[in-house]
């Protein structure tokens, strides 16, 4: 590589690195991801300390026996509603009136309060009625057993999949799991392409605003300047996700270390308890330690059905090919204007492809062979988003190799075209250039 080229790369690197917006975001950025995972379990762990009182005005006293005081609520039993519970100054928060049989009568259970009803008392009430409505249903047919049948024909079924690898065998498939890590490296694509392109296009208009471009062409090409400046926030960018995934890495290791052991382990069986038929539960012998690490063993035998490494030199590969692409034409729209104002008549036509790339990538997640999905793969503008939706589910390789041979030839004539702009429009001050002389810009020899 060329020497003035690695300089302009140096000098780049080193100044963007050095700012303290730079080290900021880079620190803190992390810090906010790992917020958003732990705040919502920081928040749903806290309880409200006071024990709010209930009154249970059970006139058909079937149903009142089965309510008892938790941390978070008193029941209190009444013969009638009373007219102090009116008052401001009660301590019934709110009170449950129920008047016939629930069984029969659904609507004969009303919660009456001063305030608005909310989510978990109005949840906690209907947990509590709802296993002695279904246990009065089901006593009402007079079936022998009828509560084991119903337990064994509600019980779910789920369709395995599987894939045949070329060498004869099979493995697990799951279309979620595909998903899941094609949608991650989409938005990742689309957010760093967006994010570091945009970059250099501010990094050349700041420059030639403040005329130090003038300068700089006299000792280097406008080519060399561009290459420099494209590739420098590459290594900028590059930097700065490689610290975000080892402090992303760090942190949630901490989260699921704090959160996780027999907090976790009590959730999940909670949750297959709920899941579960109260029959079929009731016969079943306690869960072992290998039981409670299954669900762990589904999720790791889902993820090795995929071609993860292929994955990851395709997102590679496709941000690199994204990047240049989008970043030639960034630093040429940069060159082209002497303002912000003045950007977005070029701005506007690649943000509408990116906005459409990334639609395109969530319309071809639940066909990934589709037309749309195929199309848009191979078409160099969309291919680096859409392609990494597809990626994970094992799509032939010459459409792969295919899409990535348009991509770096449309990259690298793109970055023709944008130097021949940015040769001539980093030194053109004045009003905004039109198309037609854009086009001469790009015939001058």
């Amino acid at each position: 590589m060329n020497s003035k080229i690695l300089t302009i790369i140096g000098r780049e690197y080193s100044t963007r690195v050095r700012k303290k917006t730079f080290i900021i975001l880079t620190i803190v950025t992390p810090f906010l991801f790992a917020a958003l995972i732990a705040l919502p379990i920081l928040l749903g762990a806290i309880k409200d300390s006071d024990q709010k009182t209930i009154v249970i005005v059970d006139q058909t006293h079937r149903y009142e026996k089965l309510f008892k005081d938790t941390p978070q609520y008193h029941f209190q039993k009444a013969t009638a509603v009373d007219e102090s519970f009116r008052d401001e100054e009660t301590d019934a928060q709110a009170v449950l009136l129920i008047s016939g049989n629930l069984a029969k009568n659904p609507d004969a259970a009303v919660v009456y309060s001063r305030e608005e009803v909310q989510l978990e008392l109005r949840h906690t009430i209907e947990d509590i009625l709802a296993d002695q409505i279904r246990n009065d249903k089901l006593a009402a047919y007079d079936v022998p057993e009828l509560e084991t049948i119903i337990a064994d024909v509600e019980q779910d079924f789920t369709l395995q999949t599987r894939k045949w690898s070329d060498d004869g065998t099979d493995t697990e498939s799951s279309f979620d799991a595909a998903m899941i890590i094609g949608l991650a490296f989409t938005l990742l694509i689309y957010m760093f392409v967006m994010t570091y392109g945009s970059m250099v296009m501010q990094g050349v208009m700041e420059e030639k605003t403040n005329r130090i471009i003038e300068v700089m062409v006299s000792s280097v090409k406008p080519f060399q300047l561009m290459m420099g400046k494209i590739l420098g926030v590459l290594l900028v960018g590059l930097t700065q996700i490689a610290i975000w995934g080892i402090m992303l890495v760090i942190l949630i290791s901490a989260i699921a270390y704090a959160f996780g052991g027999d907090a976790a382990a009590e959730v999940l069986a909670q949750s297959q308890q709920a899941s579960a038929p109260t029959a079929v539960v009731a016969s079943q012998p306690a869960a072992t330690p290998a039981d409670a690490a299954a669900p762990s063993y589904d999720i790791l035998s889902q993820v090795s059905g995929i071609p993860v490494v292929e994955v990851a030199i395709m997102f590679v590969l496709y941000f690199l090919g994204g990047y240049l692409l989008y970043a030639s034409l960034f630093a040429a729209c940069g060159a082209a204007v002497n303002s912000p104002e003045d950007s977005s008549q070029f701005m506007m036509p690649l943000l509408l492809i990116m906005i459409f790339a990334l639609y395109g990538a969530l319309g071809s997640m639940e066909n990934t062979n589709g037309p749309l999905a195929f199309w848009a793969s191979l078409f160099p503008f969309t291919s680096p988003i859409v392609m990494m939706i597809r990626v994970p589910f094992d799509i032939p390789l010459w459409q792969e190799l295919l899409s990535l041979v348009i991509l770096y030839a449309t990259a690298i004539f793109f970055v023709w075209v944008g130097a021949r702009i940015y040769r001539v429009g980093i030194l053109m001050y004045g009003k905004k250039p039109t198309l037609r002389e854009l086009w001469k810009w790009l015939r001058y020899s």
